[in-house]
């Protein structure tokens, strides 16, 4: 894994003397030519940038992290104490499989040493290999992607950063249980993809419906494996015009969904991706390090609230519904909620996970008026029930 990563810019090196004491980039591990790899035995958060070749002729394709980091050094931490390194980048391969390969390689090491990876790349596509890295876990996969496009594409063809999903679904093993997208907007998806998407019973959430009440996501963040955020799902004004598209998350609703992604104790790694001309871009840059910064915050304060053995911690509610009980839980510790599925769908040792899912008080109100909750339902029918 080590022998894929390279040293940040070494202009970077010289910055990082500038720097006011106590800030995050004095206080990390950083990768640099000096100091080398940092040891990884303490270290509970790592940053890899991926360097890569842009898929497609883009004006200002340049991919360079430097802006980047120099934002996210310079920002101070907050009440933390989980240790931070940056490990560096991943340069080009030869090919874009030899890319992806690296980064599926550096996920599954830093996986194993129980270590939450923060990808940072171009195309979206390093997702796949994001998800690649679980594959020695064996067992079924949440992805959250807040993205304006579902990213399907043609599972037949070569993979791409409008593709990449369609080979998640269709490419063996097959490890992917649930795909959320967070923020879709209709015009750029047609409608036969937004069909398929139900039919497949995977989650859509429309950008109006979240940013309506953008608390209504947190169970699909939390319920998540791995989380991949395409840049050009915010607002163009809010990144200084680094993509085209007009319409998106505002720059605090962006920050607070990467903070849910953080407090997920699912979520195991984070990417973030179509950074493509972010090296004069001080705005963007800024934007892209407290998004950072708020899922780091969110990790450290995650709450152990899911341990249904020990029934102090918790509230049980049952809720008849026709010849159906539905069991919700309410923790005591967080106040957050989880829906039960029946025992007679727990089918294989891979949906050991999903024997509780989280769902939110509205979800409870609902299933009080007789309405059951889309989540338990999806869940039973791609089971079996």
């Amino acid at each position: 894994m080590l022998n894929f990563l390279n040293p940040i810019d070494h202009t970077l090196e010289v910055e990082l003397a500038y720097l006011k004491p106590n800030c995050l980039g004095r206080q990390m591990a950083i990768h640099t030519t000096q100091a080398g790899v940092p040891n990884l035995q303490d270290i509970k958060i790592a940053i890899v940038g991926v360097k890569e070749r842009p898929q497609e002729q883009k004006e200002n394709a340049e991919l360079s992290f430097k802006a980047l980091r120099l934002s996210f050094y310079s920002l101070f931490p907050g009440n933390w104490n989980l240790p931070i390194a940056d490990l560096g980048d991943i340069l080009p391969g030869h090919s874009r499989s030899d890319t992806l390969f690296a980064v599926q390689k550096v996920v599954e090491g830093l996986l194993q040493q129980d270590v939450i990876p923060i990808l940072l790349g171009g195309g979206q596509d390093i997702a796949y290999a994001q998800y690649r890295g679980y594959t020695y876990l064996n067992r079924m996969l949440h992805f959250v992607n807040i993205d304006n496009q579902f990213d399907i594409g043609d599972i037949d063809g070569p993979i791409s950063n409008q593709s990449y999903v369609g080979k998640m679904v269709s490419v063996e093993p097959y490890r992917l249980f649930n795909y959320t997208v967070l923020g879709y907007q209709s015009c750029y998806n047609s409608a036969d993809e937004i069909a398929l998407l139900d039919k497949l019973l995977f989650d859509a959430n429309r950008l109006g419906n979240i940013t309506a009440d953008i608390t209504k996501v947190e169970p699909y963040l939390r319920n998540a494996d791995l989380v991949s955020l395409d840049v050009r799902s915010i607002q163009a004004a809010h990144v200084q015009n680094l993509h085209h598209h007009p319409n998106g998350f505002e720059s605090r609703e962006i920050c607070a969904l990467t903070r849910y992604a953080g407090l997920s104790n699912s979520c195991k790694s984070f990417s973030i991706t179509e950074m493509y001309g972010l090296s004069n871009n001080l705005q963007a840059a800024m934007l892209i390090a407290q998004c950072i910064w708020y899922f780091i915050e969110g990790v450290n304060f995650r709450v152990n609230d899911e341990n249904f053995n020990d029934k102090k911690f918790y509230n049980n509610y049952q809720v008849p519904i026709d010849d159906t009980i539905l069991h919700f839980k309410k923790s005591l510790k967080s106040g957050r909620w989880w829906i039960k599925l029946p025992k007679s769908l727990h089918l294989d040792n891979n949906m050991e996970s999903i024997t509780l899912l989280p769902c939110s008080y509205d979800d409870y109100v609902a299933a009080c008026n007789q309405k059951i909750p889309e989540i338990w339902y999806k869940a039973q029918q791609k089971i079996g029930f």
